[in-house]
């Protein structure tokens, strides 16, 4: 947008403007965002911050929605319980979760459904999220993984995790207004130039 009206700004001015509106977009987006249900993926991907790679844990629907998603140091169970913590607060409980051969996410579900279903004050009968267990079944998010990788790549190397953690928000929120994820009256299909001006507004 800059460009088109031929203005020049330094790439580590528009990293400032990044790190200072990012949060406060996405807090805004995330007023907007559509509530998902149904089948949900959960994975992680490696993201190199500081020297050595750290992990960026993702849940999507089956249709390819963002759930959610979490920066982490560490590749442990209390990573993997806080995404889906966050997932399971923000949005209806699903039929049921895939995941990889990981170990540490099949005990972090089971561990956050049964959480969530004694936090449940309607008292009508929760079925338990099933859990689906499978390598090969993961594909969706998989895919998914490699547009928030492209955007990440060409910065070479995050400096900071609180840096990463905060463009890889960014990042994530544009990805989920190309997916048209925000409900924004009037008009049915925005541009994503017009999706960031009713989330800044």
């Amino acid at each position: 947008m800059l460009a088109e009206r031929g203005i020049s700004v330094d790439r580590s001015t528009i990293h400032r403007w990044v790190v200072h509106l990012s949060p406060r977009l996405l807090e805004r987006f995330n007023r907007r965002k559509r509530a998902v249900t149904g089948k949900w993926h959960v994975d992680e991907t490696y993201i190199k911050a500081r020297g050595r790679w750290m992990y960026q844990y993702r849940a999507i629907v089956s249709l390819g929605d963002t759930v959610e998603f979490w920066f982490s140091e560490h590749c442990d169970l209390p990573a993997a319980k806080r995404v889906l913590r966050k997932a399971l607060a923000r949005h209806a409980r699903p039929d049921r979760i895939v995941i990889d051969g990981s170990q540490t996410n099949r005990e972090a579900n089971i561990a956050c459904d049964t959480e969530s279903r004694l936090r449940d004050r309607s008292r009508r009968p929760l079925k338990w999220i099933g859990i689906r267990q499978s390598q090969y079944l993961n594909n969706r998010i998989e895919q998914d993984h490699r547009r928030i990788k492209r955007r990440a790549r060409p910065m070479l190397e995050f400096k900071s995790f609180g840096s990463a953690t905060i463009t890889l928000a960014g990042i994530e929120m544009v990805h989920m207004m190309r997916k048209r994820q925000g409900r924004l009256a009037l008009n049915p299909t925005p541009t994503l130039k017009e999706q960031f001006e009713a989330v800044a507004a």
